[in-house]
C-alpha cells in the first residue's frame, strides 16, 4: 500500500514526513477524495504512506488550524462542513450571474456547441449507476462553461467564473450528499439545450438557468433540515 500511495503523491517523497502527510491530506480535501464529513483514520492514512501516526497527526492538527479538518471528542478528526452561509450566499449570487450570461450568451450557441454540451451530458448520465460525486461535478462545470462563455458582458462572465472558484474553495460537491439530485439536473441541463436551440426569450433561459442552480441550493437546505431532525 506504501507503493501505491507513493505512486500517486509525486514529489512527497522529498518533503518531511510531517509535510508528507500534510499534502497527501490536503490534496484529496481538494480534489473530493476526501469529502466533507470525511472521516480521517490516522492510523490507515499512516499506513499508506509508510510513517508512523505521529506525522500523520501533526499534520492534521495543522489542517485543523486552517479550518479544513475538525475534531471532535469520540468522533475524531473529520473533513470539515461546509460553512452553509458561505455556501447559500455563493449559490444565491450564481444563480443570478450565470443565469443572466447563459441568456446573453444563448444567441451565440453553435450548434457545435450544443452537441459538446449534449456529449458532456451524456457522460454525466453514464456516471450515475457507479456514482463519483467529484467527477459528476468537473463535468458539470465543462457541461455549463459551454453554455456561458460566449456570454459578451466580461463583467458578468468574469462574476461567474468568481462563483465558481469559491465553490470549488468550499471544496463542497452537493451532490455527494444528494446524489438523487444528480438526475434531475442532467434532465434539466436538456431542458436548457433545447430552450437555446429552439431560440426561446432570454429572460425564459435566464429564469430556467436560475432554477436549474437554486434546484440545487434547495435539495442540499432540505438533505440539512432532515439531517437535523
Amino acid at each position: 500500500m506504501a507503493s501505491e500511495a507513493g505512486a500517486g503523491t509525486g514529489d512527497l517523497v522529498n518533503l518531511s514526513k510531517s509535510e508528507r502527510a500534510y499534502s497527501f491530506i490536503k490534496e484529496r480535501i481538494e480534489n473530493g477524495s476526501f469529502s466533507p464529513g470525511f472521516r480521517l483514520v490516522l492510523g490507515q492514512i499512516a499506513k499508506q504512506l509508510d510513517v508512523s501516526v505521529v506525522p500523520v497527526r501533526e499534520a492534521v492538527r495543522r489542517l485543523e488550524a486552517e479550518g479544513a479538518v475538525t475534531f471532535e471528542r469520540n468522533v475524531g478528526a473529520q473533513v470539515a462542513m461546509v460553512d452553509e452561509r458561505e455556501y447559500f450566499y455563493t449559490m444565491e449570487t450564481l444563480s443570478l450571474v450565470e443565469g443572466a450570461a447563459t441568456a446573453l450568451s444563448a444567441p451565440f450557441v453553435s450548434a457545435s456547441d450544443i452537441a459538446d454540451a449534449r456529449a458532456v451530458n451524456a457522460a454525466m448520465i453514464a456516471t450515475l449507476d457507479d456514482f463519483e460525486p467529484h467527477r459528476f461535478t468537473e463535468l458539470n462545470l465543462e457541461f455549463h462553461a459551454v453554455i456561458f462563455e460566449h456570454c459578451p458582458n466580461p463583467h458578468i462572465l468574469d462574476l461567474v467564473h468568481r462563483g465558481w472558484k469559491r465553490l470549488a474553495l468550499l471544496r463542497d460537491s452537493t451532490f455527494s450528499f444528494v446524489p438523487g439530485r444528480a438526475r434531475e439536473s442532467v434532465a434539466e441541463h436538456e431542458n436548457l439545450l433545447r430552450l437555446i436551440e429552439s431560440g426561446a426569450e432570454p429572460l425564459e433561459i435566464e429564469l430556467a438557468a436560475r432554477a436549474h442552480r437554486t434546484g440545487t441550493l434547495d435539495a442540499l437546505l432540505s438533505h440539512q433540515a432532515n439531517q437535523g431532525r
